[in-house]
């Protein structure tokens, strides 16, 4: 990527990583027609017409919440709604009875003045129990759609193979390091790459490719608990945020990670294939040490470049080495 002068974003490595794997001749024709240092324009539109979840920006996710408030506003309104007809209604009805009990002392004509009121009074009760009823059944289906799309919603910041949060979802945690008011203090990002991943994907296949991320994706998941944001930003590479930490604290983080996947045997008891064992490559930046999202991501990532560059299997901070050779790369 750095060769072609692409952009290190996630959407970027996916696109790249399917180039790279698919066996789609016109994404490969496509992508190979951009030549060196394409346009991030160019690149999204090349992803936006191969690949299902590939967007610049989320606009589905952005209209799903859109739609979502509204749906909110909604359900409000109508309780809102049932809640006044049903004080009508009782007012309606203590009239109605008021009426009658004076009916019944009535000597001057209010017999008939009793009965239009009556008539009135009972028909405007019916229709208003009816609205009301309308309004349960309209809320029950809001209501239901809501969770629906809440649903939806969780399963579009899902990565299919991993069962990670995906690089839509990275993105929304990396920018919200950012719109904390508290600050960047006390967090990292770390930018995780399996080592020498495509060689082995031409050797085992895709298939079996996907069982070393899901494998890789489960010994995240148990060195780091619960707790921590882990996705799959694109291809082999994996993100980690950190809360809470300083840079000695976040070092050794990534060092039981990385640990635990070069000791963990990749063998499928299923079909008895022994794949011996992967490593992993990292990168680590705090966020005091960058400005923005983007300036966080692609340091850490600059970090990882030196540790695949130094030999692999091994954790490497932003430095002023590293400093030096993101200047380098920028060029």
């Amino acid at each position: 990527m750095r060769e072609q002068g692409i952009s290190s974003l996630p959407r970027n490595y996916e696109l790249v990583y399917q180039f790279l794997n698919t066996s789609n001749p016109k994404l490969i024709l496509e992508f190979a027609a951009l030549g060196r240092r394409p346009s991030q324009i160019q690149l999204d539109a090349v992803g936006m017409r191969f690949l299902p979840h590939h967007y610049p920006e989320s606009a589905a996710e952005q209209s799903l919440d859109s739609v979502y408030k509204e749906m909110l506003g909604m359900i409000r309104m109508f309780r809102q709604d049932q809640s006044r007809l049903r004080k009508y209604s009782n007012v309606l009805g203590e009239t109605s009875a008021r009426v009658s009990r004076k009916d019944a002392r009535d000597k001057d004509g209010m017999h008939t003045l009793r009965r239009i009121l009556w008539s009135a009074t009972g028909d405007t009760l019916e229709k208003s129990e009816a609205v009301i009823y309308q309004m349960v059944e309209q809320a029950a289906e809001l209501t239901r759609l809501k969770s629906e799309l809440e649903e939806y919603k969780r399963l579009c910041a899902i990565d299919p193979v991993t069962r990670l949060a995906n690089r839509r979802a990275f993105d929304k945690r990396l920018s919200a390091i950012y719109d904390q008011k508290s600050g960047t203090a006390a967090q990292a990002l770390i930018i995780a790459d399996i080592d020498h991943f495509k060689a082995f994907n031409d050797t085992y296949g895709h298939q079996v490719g996907d069982r070393v991320l899901s494998a890789t994706a489960a010994v995240m998941k148990k060195t780091l608990g619960s707790e921590t944001f882990i996705s799959r930003t694109g291809g082999e590479e994996f993100a980690i945020t950190l809360d809470g930490t300083d840079l000695e604290e976040a070092l050794k983080t990534a060092e039981r990670v990385r640990e635990a996947i070069a000791s963990t045997q990749l063998k499928d008891h299923n079909d008895g294939l022994d794949c011996g064992r992967v490593t992993i490559s990292l990168g680590l930046c705090m966020a005091t040490d960058a400005s923005s999202p983007q300036d966080l991501y692609h340091k850490a990532d600059a970090a990882l470049y030196d540790a695949k560059k130094s030999g692999r299997n091994q954790v490497k901070t932003y430095s002023p080495k590293v400093k030096r050779l993101l200047s380098l790369l920028k060029q």
